[in-house]
């Protein structure tokens, strides 16, 4: 698919694997991009999945994200179940808490940074203890 989009790829299209988005700046433009789209899939011969379609939608889920015309979000149920997870009680926990703030690191500044009391925790010579400090982090 990136092949087949590149010349319109982050610019009209966005696609990862075989999910795709037609966006436009001007709604206008819209059929315009839409046709490009529609002959690039007909020239490769590829079908669309007309139930999975949506047209004309100023927002939607898009990986797991909201996407919107003012840009990407993560929905506030992600946030809010982040925010109820119990504290960590050893380093499988804590990757499992890292691994779903990796997902999140375009939304969160200085992520590395307050990801530090975490790397110190993981290393092989430090007993696990999670400390208020951290949670400050954590929460920040």
């Amino acid at each position: 698919m990136q092949r087949i989009f590149d010349d319109m790829l982050h610019k009209n299209v966005e696609c990862y694997v075989d999910d795709l988005i037609v966006k436009s700046k001007k709604r206008e433009d819209h059929f315009h991009d839409l046709r490009k789209v529609f002959e690039c899939l007909r020239r490769y011969q590829l079908k669309m999945n007309p139930s999975k379609c949506a047209f004309r939608v100023t927002s939607g889920k898009f990986l797991r994200f909201i996407v919107r015309q003012r840009g990407i979000e993560i929905e506030q149920a992600k946030i809010d179940a982040l925010l109820r997870m119990p504290e960590p009680q050893n380093i499988h926990e804590l990757k499992s808490l890292q691994g779903k703030l990796a997902n999140l690191w375009r939304f969160i500044s200085n992520l590395a940074d307050h990801g530090q009391p975490f790397s110190r925790l993981m290393k092989k010579d430090v007993p696990f203890q999670w400390k208020k400090p951290v949670t400050k982090h954590l929460k920040a």
